[in-house]
């Protein structure tokens, strides 16, 4: 049943009315440097939130064992978080509707260089349109809209009408294990919507992620006598162009899977970052090359994993130093498989007509190349996965910003989403 028009005026006038709220909520979370590992300040100040609102609260660490021996878990390393993860849980007084999952994750990505940004990284200034600062648009502006949405109907005397749980997870950057652990926690609902910043649109397909370090070893000598020693740093840098072969190969094999055969390049490999060596003058004995590499939905990590170990170990072979000295593979964060929105499901028309009611134009789809926590939703919980959220700009880059116009659009179409999925029952006094 679609929503009466005069609630939906009323909805998307709730929105407005309280989005400079929204805006400074936003704020306050860009400006908590929920960095990987630090994320225990930002994840207090929103179980505090939720608990004013009136929701049932929880909150639960990770459960590392139950994670490593299933099949969706990650690699843990010495970085791996330990901030809990919160749930706000609403539950109405009568279930009539479908229930549902709003998931955004807190954890952001380290913001470079802070010479490099206009303003300082967790500033969260707001110029013209446009909120700034690490995490303004990965995704604290879909923490935020994710509860301004249910506000929104309270503010009008309205709650869902069906269980909603509010997820604030981290480990989304590196891992995926946050979200899994909601999973294993025992959490499910009728559906899923999380408000990644999606330019406006439903994200149809998502590729798998996988972390490896490949690990070199070298003869360290003085640099006089280079011909004797073998530099580990020369030694990895033709492991890399190895693994550029690979991601080639991968790249020619996206016609061979729908949503990503007219992708330019839908497989990307990232060196992200190099360590070796300890003096300018000597021939480096060591050096670690951090990688992370995209998989096609479908095809699982561990048999990904196998590749990339099995091709460096064939390179290393034919190369006159590291056939005697082979170099190691460790995994050590995502292990995580893609997954596909298929299309045709109640929450995605739900959605779509939501969408075209605050936005006015139709529910665009399209493949994001990137790890989404929309994965563990659809693969495991075996829901439909919803994530769409709002126009960015430099995600992971210098200046990140959201559009607030965009966020505004969003939060409406979620809180009509959710009126409608939901169904809508009085507050009660």
């Amino acid at each position: 049943m679609t929503l009466d028009p005069e609630l939906r005026d009323r909805i998307q006038k709730a929105v407005s009315d309280r989005f400079d709220d929204q805006v400074a909520f936003t704020q306050a979370l860009v400006r908590m440097p929920s960095l990987r590992g630090r994320e225990h300040p930002v994840q207090d100040f929103l179980f505090s939130e939720l608990r004013k609102r009136g929701f049932a609260m929880d909150r639960f660490g990770m459960d590392r064992n139950a994670i490593s021996t299933h099949e969706g878990g990650s690699k843990f390393s010495d970085d791996h978080s330990d901030a809990p993860i919160v749930v706000g849980i609403h539950r109405p007084r009568e279930e009539m509707g479908r229930s549902l999952i709003l998931q955004a994750h807190v954890d952001v990505v380290p913001e470079g260089l802070p010479e490099m940004w206009s303003d300082p990284p967790f500033s969260g200034r707001v110029h013209g349109d446009w909120m700034y600062g690490r995490g303004a648009a990965d995704m604290k502006a879909g923490v935020a809209a994710n509860i301004f949405a249910l506000d929104a109907l309270r503010s009008i005397g309205l709650q869902p009408a069906a269980t909603v749980y509010v997820q604030s997870v981290v480990e989304e950057e590196s891992t995926g294990n946050g979200a899994l652990q909601t999973y294993l926690q025992g959490y499910s609902a009728d559906a899923v919507l999380i408000p990644e910043p999606e330019d406006e649109m439903l994200v149809r397909a998502n590729t798998g992620v996988l972390w490896f370090q490949v690990q070199v070893r070298g003869v360290p000598v003085h640099v006089r006598e280079m011909g004797e020693g073998a530099n580990a740093i020369d030694g990895a840098t033709r492991v890399m162009a190895a693994l550029r072969e690979m991601e080639a190969e991968w790249n020619t094999d996206k016609v061979n899977h729908p949503h990503f055969e007219s992708e330019d390049h839908p497989i990307n490999l990232n060196i992200g970052k190099i360590e070796g060596g300890d003096w300018a003058s000597s021939v480096p004995s060591w050096c670690n090359m951090d990688c992370r590499v995209s998989i096609y939905p479908g095809r699982s990590a561990e048999d990904a994993a196998r590749e990339i170990q099995d091709r460096i170990a064939t390179f290393a072979k034919g190369d006159a130093f590291l056939s005697n000295n082979p170099p190691q593979v460790v995994f050590n964060g995502f292990f995580a498989e893609g997954y596909v929105l298929e299309p045709g499901s109640d929450a995605e028309l739900v959605l779509s007509r939501a969408h075209e009611s605050a936005i006015g134009a139709p529910l665009k789809s399209f493949m994001t190349a990137g790890y989404l926590d929309t994965r563990v939703y659809a693969l495991y919980n075996k829901i439909p996965a919803l994530c769409y959220g709002p126009v960015s700009r430099n995600i992971h880059g210098i200046d990140e910003c959201v559009s607030l116009s965009s966020v505004k659009r969003i939060t409406t179409a979620m809180a009509l989403f959710i009126a409608e999925w939901c169904g809508v029952e009085p507050v009660e006094p």
